[in-house]
């Protein structure tokens, strides 16, 4: 009988801890449900997007603000268009301001950090940032320092 309640709670305690290693493994992979959140949507427009990827991070001041829903190519311009989802919350992005494709650290993912102007008016649901900058090509910018041009 002691061997039987042994093993019972061995496999309580492994049942557990496999539990435990679902929890962590969703919520670093950025795919644990969540509360709904409040968003709205805005555009970007880039001549190349770099590393960029679906549900990295849209920053502000190095606050996380949102997410980016997708990307896709725009037929008519030939530039990437970035679908990014922004907390409600932030709700008073000046209408002058930029979004710009960074790297954390010298080889981290890709995000894109806003850089706020000082326009009166706000961006509103479905806008489309005016000014953009891509992102740093590393090979390029190595080869073209190496070739010297």
């Amino acid at each position: 009988m002691a061997q039987r309640t042994i093993e019972i709670i061995v496999g309580l305690f492994m049942v557990a801890g496999l539990a435990a290693l679902l929890v962590l493994a969703l919520q670093v992979s950025g795919l644990s449900p969540k509360a709904a959140e409040s968003t709205y949507t805005l555009y970007a427009n880039f001549n190349d997007t770099g590393g960029l990827t679906p549900r990295g991070k849209v920053s502000m001041a190095g606050v996380t603000v949102g997410t980016i829903e997708s990307i896709s190519l725009d037929k008519e311009t030939f530039q990437a268009r970035v679908k990014m989802s922004i907390h409600s919350e932030v709700d008073n992005i000046p209408a002058d301001s930029s979004a710009v494709i960074r790297t954390s650290g010298l080889l981290g993912e890709q995000y894109i950090d806003i850089s706020v102007g000082g326009d009166m008016e706000s961006l509103q649901a479905g806008d489309t940032f005016y000014s953009t900058q891509s992102a740093m090509n590393l090979e390029r910018l190595i080869s073209n320092f190496a070739s010297g041009k």
